[in-house]
């Protein structure tokens, strides 16, 4: 079987973890199959012209410096003004950005959320992700799981559908290049092609996710099942202030989302991992989103979260709904 080389490095990835977890050999034969229905052109119509961006940006210097453990994920190396023009144009057709920020050899690309805000949330109260292995669970393009390689950890897997944040994922490899050691992946799969009972993950991340699952706890469960006995789940989602019963159905639609479906209570969703066998199941934040941290930029043009509130009441959706609130709940598998 001929392997694309934008591929090669996550079978090889695979094949490693192969070695470590019994439960990857199975995940590896379903590869081929899951990029190629993950990445096929007849069902994506511009996916075409994203891997042409990609491939079209030149080749950069071998001397950089990359960090992965600042608010911005950022590339430095020297690049004329032709060249830095080029690579923006580049970036900018794979717009919209949602996740960031990133600073590219000389290009800022001003997302539409503060994602380095949520991590700055998140980030203390993680078990330490140095040699760990993570799954991001709808990681977007893949900004924070450069986070997680940044804070050390072994093997971070970014899975997301999209095939627009997986050629963004390819742009940003681009320049980071191997300064992670090879360490960060993205396949775009979701969470229902991850093999059951894999029971491989030190961590797992699923953030802005789970309101957007018709089925929470089978989500949750998902999640359960892929990590290790004793690994930590970090959970981040959309709630609504209340008790422990406290649970929200929009209707067809929330802050001009259609496919938003159970806003929990931080204590209900608190419960609702209890009830799927979580233990150790703790909120460490939980506030309302600002304005600062979702907004249309110039790389992000189109409606955002100012557009989705009451114009007179902005503690409220333009449905009526209490404005976005969102918790960070952290939570084990038995071990």
């Amino acid at each position: 079987m001929s392997i694309p080389d934008v591929h090669r490095p996550l079978y090889h990835a695979f094949l490693d973890q192969a070695c470590i977890s019994r439960g990857f050999d199975t995940w590896l034969a379903r590869l081929p199959e899951q990029l190629a229905r993950g990445l096929d052109p007849k069902r994506y119509g511009d996916l075409k012209a994203w891997e042409k961006a990609v491939a079209k940006l030149p080749p950069l210097p071998e001397a950089r410096r990359v960090q992965l453990d600042a608010d911005s994920v950022t590339v430095e190396c020297g690049l004329d003004d032709a060249r830095r023009r080029q690579c923006e144009n580049l970036l900018r057709a794979l717009a919209p950005w949602r996740k960031g920020p990133y600073r590219l050899s000389g290009v800022t690309i001003d997302t539409e959320w503060r994602s380095d805000w949520k991590w700055q949330r998140v980030a203390p109260h993680l078990a330490p992700l140095h040699g760990r292995r993570v799954l991001d669970v709808g990681g977007g393009n893949g900004y924070h799981a450069w986070r997680m390689s940044g804070a050390g950890a072994a093997f971070t897997l970014v899975i997301d559908p999209s095939p627009r944040f997986f050629w963004q994922f390819q742009a940003v490899r681009h320049f980071v290049g191997d300064a992670d050691s090879g360490r960060t992946h993205f396949l775009p799969v979701g969470i229902e092609d991850v093999p059951d009972e894999l029971a491989a993950f030190d961590t797992v991340f699923s953030m802005g996710v789970l309101y957007h699952r018709p089925s929470p706890l089978e989500h949750l469960l998902q999640l359960k099942a892929a990590l290790r006995p004793g690994g930590e789940l970090v959970l981040e989602t959309l709630v609504v202030r209340g008790d422990d019963t406290t649970v929200l159905l929009p209707g067809e639609r929330y802050a001009a989302m259609p496919n938003v479906y159970f806003l929990p209570s931080s204590a209900a969703l608190v419960g609702w991992l209890e009830r799927c066998g979580f233990e150790n199941a703790r909120v460490v934040d939980e506030a309302d989103t600002s304005l600062d941290e979702q907004r249309a930029t110039d790389w992000m043009t189109f409606q955002s979260l100012a557009d989705f509130l009451d114009p007179e009441d902005a503690t409220r959706t333009r449905e009526g709904y209490p404005a976005p609130r969102r918790a960070v709940v952290i939570a084990n598998r038995p071990a």
